[in-house]
């Protein structure tokens, strides 16, 4: 038996700080894709952490797997792809794995390096982050409807509450070089991803821009 949990939701732009990760006595599998490399959390607390590398780390084909060494145990009824003991056994090459990937992850581990590593880059996640929920608090047609303990810090979905003015909003973005942030179809409104990659200018943009939206609206 064990408990799963996702650490970061990038559809209702939700997420579990270090100390709000659930205790259990049984083991917690984590999906980190979205935060992975993004914000720090204590790996002790985890049997498994399992994460797609396309938001933080490198494109698209690569995946990141953390798990206990007591769980490394042979399953002979699983093929050899899907069996963690029979993946680590081969140093993670049971098969071609994706060498692009695997060597953009590299630049972006050294560039996560020369940023102080995960501490230095959660800070700066911080102060982005904070900068957007400010600009949405004082803006007189946008929100985000996120609890502030509940807040993620890499996906920030924010609504209007009209529809029609949401998708104004996007096409006016969209011709100011502020790209995909129409929101996930289950939620509308409008979502901003701000992963490690983007830079504090680029949500500092993002903010003047609906400031003067709101100006004209």
């Amino acid at each position: 038996m064990i408990r799963t949990t996702t650490t970061s939701n990038t559809i209702m732009g939700t997420a579990y700080r270090d100390d709000q990760i659930p205790k259990t006595d049984i083991p917690l599998v984590a999906d980190m894709s979205s935060n992975f490399l993004g914000q720090e959390y204590a790996y002790s607390k985890f049997a498994v952490i399992y994460a797609g590398a396309q938001k933080n780390l490198a494109p698209a084909g690569l995946t990141v797997l953390v798990i206990r060494k007591d769980l490394l145990v042979k399953h002979d009824d699983l093929p050899g792809l899907f069996d963690f003991a029979t993946e680590a056994k081969k140093e993670s090459a049971l098969n071609t794995p994706p060498v692009f990937q695997v060597y953009v992850a590299g630049l972006a581990l050294k560039w996560l390096k020369e940023k102080s590593s995960v501490a230095g880059i959660e800070a700066i996640n911080q102060e982005k982050s904070k900068l957007l929920y400010d600009c949405l608090a004082e803006s007189k047609n946008f929100e985000s409807k996120v609890d502030p303990d509940s807040r993620s810090i890499m996906n920030v979905p924010f609504v209007s509450g009209d529809p029609d003015l949401d998708a104004e909003f996007v096409k006016e973005a969209t011709t100011h070089q502020l790209l995909n942030l129409k929101g996930h179809r289950l939620f509308g409104g409008m979502r901003a991803s701000i992963y490690n990659a983007m830079p504090l200018e680029g949500v500092q943009a993002l903010c003047d821009f609906i400031k003067d939206f709101d100006a004209k609206h």
